[in-house]
C-alpha cells in the first residue's frame, strides 16, 4: 500500500515563505500527474497546484504567481514552494497522484498532511 508523507509546514507570518515536500513509499510518482491539495477548517479539500508527468503545471487562481509546484522523479518527490503567504492560505496541505489531468480524483489514500498556519 502506497504511503504519502508530507512535510515542511509550520507557522509563518504573512508575506513569508515555506517549502513543502512529499515523499511516496515506492516509485509511484514517476508516470503520474501529481497534485498538492489543501483543506481549511470547515471547507472542502481543494486543488492548489498540479504537475503532469511531462511537467505541465496548473494552479488555483488564488495561488497563481505565488506558489510553484515541482517534481523530482529520480527522488520520487514532489514539492510546493509557497511565497507571499496570506492568512487565507492557512490549511492542512496534502499531496497525491491524480487520475488524469483534471486532478479531481486521486489514486492513493490521503496521508496525514502538513499544517500551514499564516499569521497576519
Amino acid at each position: 500500500q502506497v504511503q504519502l508523507v508530507e512535510s515542511g509546514g509550520g507557522l509563518v507570518q504573512a508575506g513569508g515563505s515555506l517549502r513543502l515536500s512529499c515523499a511516496a513509499s515506492g516509485r509511484v510518482f514517476s508516470f503520474n500527474h501529481l497534485g498538492w491539495y489543501r483543506q481549511a477548517p470547515g471547507k472542502q479539500r481543494e486543488l492548489v497546484a498540479g504537475i503532469t508527468s511531462d511537467g505541465t503545471t496548473t494552479y488555483a487562481d488564488s495561488v497563481k504567481g505565488r506558489f510553484i509546484i515541482s517534481r523530482d522523479n529520480a527522488k520520487n518527490m514532489v514539492y510546493l514552494q509557497m511565497n507571499s503567504l496570506k492568512p487565507e492560505d492557512t490549511a492542512v496541505y496534502f499531496c497525491n497522484a491524480a487520475v488524469g489531468a483534471s486532478y479531481s480524483y486521486v489514486r492513493y489514500a490521503w496521508g496525514q498532511g502538513t499544517q500551514v498556519t499564516v499569521s497576519s
